[in-house]
């Protein structure tokens, strides 16, 4: 079945009253824009990120420390951050400052000495208490760092982040829960799964990749076959499946959303990656509000040989190998796309989509001056209403 354009009321385009408790499945940067977009009118979006990445100043920390990426969930809370919040500016240039690439270890050691003493120029603009709760993580960290940890181009924000997963006992939801705080995030993050996994493909030509990095063509070669499956490992020298279990916490999370996005962002790493963990799967079928897909409008060079039919297939792998009991249409109830100015590889498969009960619906996503990328603002406007047209 085919759905209408959808017109944007007052409530959905951020005017009004907050809307729907809207959840998202989401790890890179693609959402990072109209997150901020979201923020400006409602509090109630829950973020759920990918832990997997591999690359890096992450490949570094999760080596030393054997944790999970805190990348992509340090970049949502500093984008959900409340902006007028007195020491919020501050804090995002902290936690968005990487030490020099260039300096020789003994440097980069005495600029974290500084750092951790409160005495460095950035620190010193961080108002209380945020000051001496970033110092007591950053001393935590630098307590347990290797002692030839390569601290060249660190992002302090991750190594504030990881002295707190230290801290709480190697737990990063409390680490993000209490810099959210902090920083008024409008809006939740946490982690698929605590677990330290690394994500692992197989190409169409039979070659297997083992690491985030190695296939998303951002610190290295682009793929030159269609990915034909992925999966979690427990190390990046294992093809081993590892499967994990959903917290209580996060599955009740899912359960409860009003609104179910699968949003734009690199498919597979940052996308289908948050639906293995068992227990994805079922959530979602669980959920009674509506399961929105919004397919990418730029290149993605993980989507190598996918069309809009393949990607939807790929979403709902791994929900329906969790569920299988589940119709496609309980996983994935409408597909956003931009009719007119949208480049879909395959072109709309309005065919595939009648047949499993899936929604179409056109909004204006792409403006001129993001040509072919979505613009933030509209992006937000038409997740709002969507999910308010498929309020339960």
């Amino acid at each position: 079945m085919l759905s209408p354009s959808l017109s944007v009321s007052s409530e959905s385009a951020g005017q009004g009253p907050p809307g729907p408790r809207i959840l998202f499945f989401s790890g890179g940067s693609a959402l990072r824009e109209s997150s901020r977009e979201l923020a400006r009118s409602t509090r109630t979006t829950v973020h759920l990120v990918t832990p997997f990445d591999s690359g890096g100043s992450s490949a570094s920390l999760r080596k030393a420390f054997s944790m999970p990426a805190v990348g992509d969930a340090r970049s949502r809370v500093m984008a959900l951050a409340e902006p007028g919040r007195e020491g919020n500016p501050e804090i995002f240039t902290l936690f968005s400052y990487r030490l020099p690439k260039d300096d020789s270890p003994k440097a980069l050691l005495g600029e974290l000495i500084r750092l951790v003493r409160g005495s460095h120029p950035l620190l010193r603009q961080v108002p209380e208490p945020a000051k001496t709760i970033i110092r007591e993580h950053l001393g935590w960290f630098a307590l347990h760092m290797p002692a030839d940890f390569p601290l060249a181009g660190a992002s302090v924000g991750n190594l504030i982040l990881t002295g707190g997963y230290l801290h709480k006992g190697r737990r990063l939801g409390p680490t993000l829960a209490l810099f959210s705080r902090l920083v008024r995030a409008k809006g939740l993050v946490r982690p698929i799964v605590e677990d330290s996994l690394h994500l692992a493909v197989r190409l169409a030509s039979g070659k297997v990749l083992v690491g985030q990095h190695q296939f998303t063509g951002k610190d290295g070669p682009a793929i030159d076959s269609p990915i034909a499956d992925i999966w979690l490992v427990g190390a990046e020298d294992s093809l081993v499946p590892v499967t994990p279990s959903l917290s209580s916490g996060i599955a009740r999370l899912i359960r409860s959303a009003a609104c179910i996005c699968y949003p734009v962002g690199s498919f597979y790493s940052s996308l289908v990656a948050n639906l293995l963990p068992r227990g994805v799967g079922r959530a979602v079928a669980a959920c009674p509000g509506s399961k929105i897909f919004i397919p990418n409008l730029g290149e993605d060079p993980e989507l190598l040989g996918c069309s809009l039919a393949c990607q939807i297939e790929a979403l709902l792998r791994p929900l329906l190998a969790d569920a299988p009991g589940a119709r496609p249409s309980e996983l994935l109830s409408l597909v956003l796309v931009d009719r007119e100015k949208g480049q879909y590889p395959g072109g709309l498969p309005e065919k595939l989509l009648r047949s499993l009960g899936i929604a179409l619906a056109h909004f204006p996503l792409v403006q001129p001056e993001r040509s072919p990328l979505a613009q933030p603002g509209a992006l937000a406007k038409a997740i709002q209403a969507a999910c308010a047209a498929g309020r339960p």
